[in-house]
């Protein structure tokens, strides 16, 4: 969920074959986890290996990023620690500023009033943004009668609770949150960076082969291994051409994960839009030969980790989105892709300056500082062109932003 880019790491030990790399693994200039950290990060770290062991000594990555990531109490989304803003590890849109909720209730208000249907928000990270958005729907005259949050962690939802009764009032009581997709919802689902931590297998291209690298244990310690891909990497790698490079590796991330929950949201949705704002790239800019190290990446107190086998459970594990993957699986469903832009057009169509002149006096202090985060949002070496907008929708008339 991190709001950076950056390449995959090229650490630790690798085997393919018969062949070993050992490769030095550094965590120079990072913050030094507290003891409760590393104690909860071994006591993960023991039941990983454990699992690897019974699965015959070999797991595919996606195994490791999800109970890294989602494992009950110990994983990093299902445990306790401060993960949002300058005391975590990344901080989101919504913590940036009030503006990207409130342009984001401009662009969803229209297909509420087609539909009459539910907001469902997937992780909905502090509970700012649907504050946020509430609030903004409440003055366009919008407002659903439901605002449903699907989170998975007991730690985030307390905090969503909280942050949405102090952030909005009376409008708290419409708020209920869940433990799955609905098996059929109208309206509009948003999610603001959760495709990015959704687990990732990771392929590559080897010496004319393809490979898939895993998780495996030596000499007691979580280390990498190569094998020829499971049957869930092969189903994953269908429409994709990996890139063979000559005498040198090409390692990358694939998505079968984010292809079946959208699969899942889009076999929901009965009349609506699915809107979803992320990190990435259509497929023909993804899998090229000069991004030869992928797109993982990990966050520890705001900075990168080269390494995603150290400290499981304590940092952020996250890989860029296959938009092409995303509206595939929606279009399989029988959902048409409505539009797909970089975050800066999909605000400014939205009316984001609009909101920064209604929040404060043109050059009055509060609206310079508003526009500085604003900036944050949109201009292109922040996150105005890294992160994408894509909606996918069904049964709705034509949006006046597409």
């Amino acid at each position: 969920m991190a709001s950076s880019s950056g390449q995959k790491p090229d650490n630790g030990s690798v085997k393919r074959g018969a062949r070993v790399f050992e490769r030095e693994r550094t965590t120079r200039g990072l913050p030094a986890p507290e003891p409760e950290v590393m104690a909860a990060s071994e006591v993960l770290r023991a039941r990983i290996a454990a699992r690897i062991g019974e699965a015959g000594g070999w797991v595919p990555f996606a195994d490791y990023m999800r109970w890294a990531l989602y494992e009950p109490d110990l994983g990093y989304y299902s445990g306790g620690a401060t993960k949002f803003g300058p005391a975590g590890d990344f901080i989101t849109a919504p913590e940036i500023t009030p503006l990207f909720g409130a342009t984001l209730a401009e662009a969803i208000a229209p297909v509420l009033r087609q539909t009459g249907g539910i907001v469902l928000e997937a992780g909905a990270g502090t509970g700012l943004l649907a504050a946020d958005v509430l609030r903004r729907l409440a003055e366009l005259g919008t407002l659903p009668e439901r605002y449903a949050i699907l989170e998975v962690s007991g730690s985030l939802r307390a905090r969503q609770q909280e942050t949405i009764a102090a952030q909005a009032g009376e409008l708290a009581e419409r708020v209920v949150w869940l433990d799955a997709v609905p098996q059929s919802f109208c309206g509009v689902l948003l999610a603001n960076e959760v495709l990015d931590v959704l687990p990732v297998h990771l392929v590559g291209t080897a010496e004319g082969e393809v490979f898939e690298r895993g998780v495996t244990v030596r000499d007691g310690a979580l280390a990498w291994e190569d094998r020829p891909p499971t049957p869930a990497a092969l189903a994953g790698l269908e429409g994709i051409e990996l890139p063979r490079l000559e005498g040198q590796e090409y390692v990358t991330e694939i998505h079968p994960v984010a292809r079946a929950w959208v699969g899942t949201l889009a076999r929901a949705l009965q009349a609506g839009m699915l809107l979803l704002i992320d990190y990435g790239y259509p497929r023909e800019t993804y899998y090229v030969p000069w991004r030869w190290r992928g797109t993982l990446q990990c966050y520890f107190r705001h900075r990168v980790v080269e390494d995603p086998l150290w400290l499981p459970g304590a940092m952020d594990i996250t890989s860029f989105v296959d938009f092409t993957a995303v509206a595939e699986a929606a279009e399989a469903e029988g959902l048409e892709t409505l539009a797909f832009m970089n975050q800066a057009g999909f605000l400014l169509a939205n009316g984001i300056l609009q909101r920064l002149e209604e929040r404060a006096e043109p050059g009055s202090l509060a609206y310079l500082k508003a526009a500085r985060a604003l900036q944050r949002l949109i201009m292109p070496h922040e996150m105005g062109e890294l992160f994408k907008v894509i909606a996918l929708g069904r049964g709705i008339e034509l949006l006046p932003w597409e």
